[in-house]
């Protein structure tokens, strides 16, 4: 029976987050992602989308996606080690683990199933009849929500969680150094590529060295470099010519490749093995469906028949960043589609967002404990789909409300 004590909680904590301006509200997106979308009927200008090469509503990928419909129907029905598995998906692996120029690949429903999968297949194993194990973990402070998540997985007997200061990669050589005789069956050094809240990149020559140094698996979640960073697009590793030395890759087919779902872990062909028989997340989830495989498929694809998109949206951001430093705007240095505004102050980013929302451009605040208190930002996501012409008017609208809020 639903308890009233439950109930009157629940509504007291909803009410709580409101007043803490904590509350979180879904825009009703009226059609398809692009680089103006509808909201409320209104036709407004999109910055706040992971939709970085604009492949979000490609004619051709839809088109790909059709076709697939029609020869291999919606879904599956099933894992895919009883009856999920279709030779597409199998391609798709291949066609992914050659373009990050690793062993092999596998794919899962979402980038978060992946990495909680990843961890704790490899940390909760026991291998080769050993009895007890210990293994370390050391990772940045500001990796993403799902590796958090994933270390919560990780049996508290079998693993030792060490998390260093964002960047701070002295602390991290300390911490191996401090646990260099300490008999840990193996370590693992984990760091986003791309830290989603800021932009910055990862230093992943640096932490590739001290992982060799040490002796320690590298991974590394790329999801919001794949198709983005790099000389093909194939991400962090590619970018600081490190392509195809990084262990282990996660990552995503929901934000610049296409923008549906469907994630991945890359590297080890040992590893991949691994996962496929021990991963969770991987063995008791249906299969990607076809329709979204065959048009991950067709993204990688334009990937490489379009390296023009790669030069657009690296275009598209530096002009809009420059544009928005020129007006007066704090904006966070970097050269990643995700350009920060800081604002500094949470009701002030909320009331901007708002602002800019009802004058025709889209863009989503975040603050504590999104991002850490006192760091308040507009988190604007530039798109290859972008025009000069809606940069420029996104620029006037950013303006226009600055000016009236007295920010600049």
């Amino acid at each position: 029976m639903y308890s009233k004590k439950l109930n009157e909680d629940i509504k007291k904590e909803l009410e709580n987050l409101k007043l803490a301006g904590k509350f979180k509200v879904e825009r009703e997106l009226g059609g398809a992602q692009e680089a103006e979308v509808k909201i409320e009927n209104k036709k407004v200008l999109m910055f706040a989308s992971n939709n970085y090469l604009g492949l979000a509503n490609n004619r051709d990928i839809v088109e790909s996606a059709k076709k697939a419909l029609d020869s291999y129907g919606f879904g599956l029905s099933s894992v895919r080690f009883i009856a999920g598995t279709e030779t597409v998906h199998k391609t798709l692996e291949k066609k992914l683990a050659e373009f990050l120029g690793v062993e092999d690949a596998i794919l899962y429903s979402t980038n978060f199933m992946a990495n909680l999968g990843f961890f704790a297949s490899l940390t909760n194993e026991s291998f080769g009849g050993e009895e007890t194990h210990l293994d370390a973990i050391y990772s940045d402070e500001l990796n993403h929500a799902s590796i958090i998540d994933a270390f919560k997985l990780c049996k508290k007997e079998s693993v030792v969680k060490r998390i260093y200061k964002h960047g701070d990669l002295g602390i991290l050589e300390q911490m191996l150094e401090e646990d260099k005789e300490k008999n840990y069956r193996f370590k693992i050094i984990v760091t986003d590529g791309v830290f989603s809240m800021e932009g910055y990149l990862a230093d992943l020559p640096k932490i590739k060295e001290i992982s060799e140094k040490y002796e320690a698996l590298l991974f590394v979640d790329d999801a919001h470099a794949i198709g983005v960073l790099g000389k093909t697009g194939a991400g962090t590793p590619e970018h600081f010519n490190l392509h195809g030395k990084v262990d282990i890759l996660s990552g995503t087919f929901g934000k610049a490749l296409g923008g549906a779902v469907g994630g991945y872990i890359a590297g080890r062909k040992d590893i991949i093995e691994l996962l496929r028989q021990k991963s969770r997340t991987y063995l008791f989830s249906n299969s990607v469906p076809p329709a979204v495989v065959i048009a991950s498929i067709k993204a990688l694809d334009l990937l490489k028949e379009k390296p023009e998109l790669l030069t657009k949206v690296k275009e598209n951001s530096e002009y809009f960043r420059r544009g928005a430093k020129k007006l007066g705007f704090e904006v966070l240095d970097g050269i990643h589609p995700i350009v920060p505004v800081m604002l500094g102050d949470a009701a002030k980013t909320q009331e901007m967002s708002k602002k800019l929302l009802e004058k025709g451009l889209y863009v989503v605040g975040l603050w504590f404990p999104v991002v850490p208190e006192g760091t308040a930002r507009l988190r604007f996501q530039v798109s290859a789909a972008h025009t000069k012409d809606q940069i420029d008017r996104a620029l006037s609208i950013l303006s226009e409300v600055g000016k009236e809020m007295k920010i600049i």
